[in-house]
């Protein structure tokens, strides 16, 4: 930095470097100095209409009286006003009927998003695609039915079906030989199969019956689906479902949301996962 200034007449600070490098001591244009003081002028008025000094036992309120609790209050009124004439016609129609009106469907798929999220997505996936243990609900493979009313009873009173453990009953042989059948898609062909009676609850063809929530064994759906299918489905023959005899049994148990939400809510729960993979 130069000790001299070599610039006379320039309005600099005198501070020089590298012969020709200086700083100035220009004012700032007319423009910038009008932006400063104009958004001075912007904070005390903001300060004067809105909240926002804060002090020792709370905080300046502001002559306009806006919070943001108040601004979302008056969001969520313009939102049930909508609302209002979609959720009186639910009021008086069932599943099926709302199914039938394209409007009505469309708009109770849309508010009972939420619903799914807080309250089936945990279990069965946010698509309804299942998690580990838990079935899916995305396809057209229902235990009870996949029919609108059967599901909202589902939902509403929920779902325990028992499949009684055979670890006493079976040898291992025998065991093997089921389940191998069981994987082949067809285990009516096996002569055990009508031997030990699995046809009373899984029917003489194996399909399942939904007046007892019995699987389908010919589908290769699973309720357990597992890496190794084979050690599952033997898991399941030797010790069963919710078998409370056997410790080793499976738990599978939908829990009922009758005393958690109410009929209009599942309602719109029950057309929502219809729609996600409903069918009779």
């Amino acid at each position: 930095m130069a000790d001299n200034n070599p610039f006379p007449g320039e309005n600099n600070t005198g501070h020089i470097w590298d012969d020709n490098l200086r700083e100035l001591d220009n004012p700032p244009p007319r423009w910038w100095m009008i932006a400063f003081w104009a958004s001075i002028l912007w904070v005390v008025g903001y300060a004067i209409l809105y909240p926002m000094i804060p002090g020792l036992t709370g905080y300046t309120k502001g002559i306009m009286g806006w919070t943001q609790i108040g601004e979302y209050r008056e969001g969520l009124d313009e939102v049930e006003m909508v609302r209002a004439e979609f959720e009186t016609q639910l009021q008086g129609m069932t599943a099926k009927e709302i199914l039938a009106n394209e409007g009505l469907s469309s708009y109770t798929i849309a508010s009972a998003k939420v619903l799914f999220g807080d309250n089936c997505a945990a279990c069965h996936g946010s698509n309804g695609q299942g998690g580990p243990g838990y079935p899916v609900i995305a396809d057209d493979d229902w235990l009870y039915g996949g029919a609108v009313e059967t599901i909202e009873q589902t939902i509403t009173n929920g779902r325990m079906g028992i499949m009684p453990a055979h670890a006493k009953l079976l040898s291992e042989a025998e065991v093997d030989k089921l389940a191998a059948a069981v994987m082949s898609g067809n285990p009516a062909a096996e002569p055990l199969y009508m031997e030990k009676a699995c046809f009373a609850c899984h029917g003489p063809d194996a399909s399942g019956m939904q007046a007892l929530g019995s699987a389908n064994l010919t589908d290769a759906v699973w309720r357990f689906s597992e890496a190794d299918q084979l050690a599952s489905v033997k898991q399941t023959i030797r010790h069963g479902v919710n078998d409370t005899s056997d410790p080793l049994s499976r738990e599978a148990v939908m829990p009922k949301f009758g005393d958690r939400l109410s009929a209009g809510e599942i309602k719109k729960l029950a057309v929502y996962v219809y729609k996600l993979g409903g069918g009779q």
